[in-house]
């Protein structure tokens, strides 16, 4: 078994089950999560069945910026729900029009 990359381990917020989890929707290091961005790495790991709360957008967020994740304005967090509910709908309705 590979060792996960240092970036991703030293990351705030982020312990070995949400690890795992970033692992599993191709998020493997700092840069990966850093391209995607927090809202779409949310919806990947929505998008795989895979249940977590918001709690987890929050963190990954928080560990862009390198804060706890509640130290986070109430205004970003409800930025980030919004784009999270808008896009997961998106996919939704695409899943069931397709």
């Amino acid at each position: 078994m590979t060792q996960p990359d240092p970036s991703i381990v030293n990351l705030k917020n982020l312990g070995a089950a949400s690890i795992n989890i970033l692992h599993a929707v191709g998020i493997n290091s700092y840069e990966d999560l850093k391209e995607a961005g927090a809202v779409d790495t949310y919806c990947r790991i929505k998008a795989r069945g895979i249940h977590v709360s918001k709690v987890m957008l929050y963190a990954l967020q928080g560990a862009l910026m390198d804060i706890h994740w509640n130290e986070l304005t109430p205004e970003l967090k409800a930025q980030l729900v919004k784009e999270s509910d808008n896009r997961l709908k998106g996919t939704t309705l695409q899943a069931s029009s397709a």
